[in-house]
């Protein structure tokens, strides 16, 4: 499974990249917000930083005015992937900016119908928002559950870019579905790597170490 980091702060991008762990970046306006930068700078300063996909979201509600703010997004870099709301207009864009080889992440996605819609309009990535389906009373893995049925039985290139990750269970469980990608904030990121009994052995190891009075190097 790809991990893709969901921020627009570079230098978490940075650092989490030099794990190897970042196989692309998702943005939105918020997180442009978040970032206080412009978003062409700070879109471009993103694409150095990865090989990877990087999310960039029109704002315009119609196709029309998607399609000029796409154009002018998707010139930033060669990987950028421009990022459309799951609506009929946007289902639109996604359509007409695949038939001419642009990546496309269809966002907002609640119901498995609305990714269905997505695969069927070409798109390169579909981001359910799991987090934000659980607050609202329903089981966000059901539906990354049933995208993948829906996907494997039809053979839908589309990749599940499973979105509004709050926490590592919705990661672990996210791979045991066979999500193809999931975007995270840093901070779960960094909890992946966290364990209490791996802290514990490491104290226990230095202290060791310590009583050796030994030094490498």
């Amino acid at each position: 499974m790809k991990f893709f980091v969901d921020t627009a702060d570079t230098a978490e991008i940075a650092d989490l990249a030099a794990t190897g762990m970042v196989d692309g970046v998702t943005t939105n306006p918020s997180l442009i917000k978040k970032s206080g930068r412009d978003i062409m700078e700070v879109t471009k300063e993103i694409c150095g930083l990865t090989d990877g996909p990087v999310s960039a979201e029109v704002v315009a509600l119609d196709h029309e005015s998607m399609m000029k703010e796409a154009e002018v997004l998707r010139k930033i870099a060669d990987n950028v992937c421009i990022k459309v709301p799951l609506t009929i207009d946007g289902l639109k864009t996604c359509k007409a900016l695949t038939s001419d080889g642009t990546m496309v992440n269809v966002t907002l996605c609640f119901s498995a119908n609305q990714a269905l819609l997505a695969a069927k309009a070409g798109a390169s990535f579909i981001s359910p928002f799991v987090g934000r389906h659980d607050d609202n009373g329903f089981d966000g893995m059901k539906l990354i559950d049933d995208i993948r049925l829906i996907y494997d039985n039809y053979a839908y290139e589309t990749e599940i870019l499973v979105a509004s990750i709050r926490h590592p269970v919705h990661v672990l469980e996210s791979a045991r579905i066979g999500a193809d990608v999931a975007t995270m904030p840093p901070g779960v990121i960094r909890g992946l790597f966290k364990h209490v009994l791996t802290d514990k052995g490491i104290e226990g190891f230095l202290a060791d170490w310590k009583d050796t009075g030994q030094q490498i190097g």
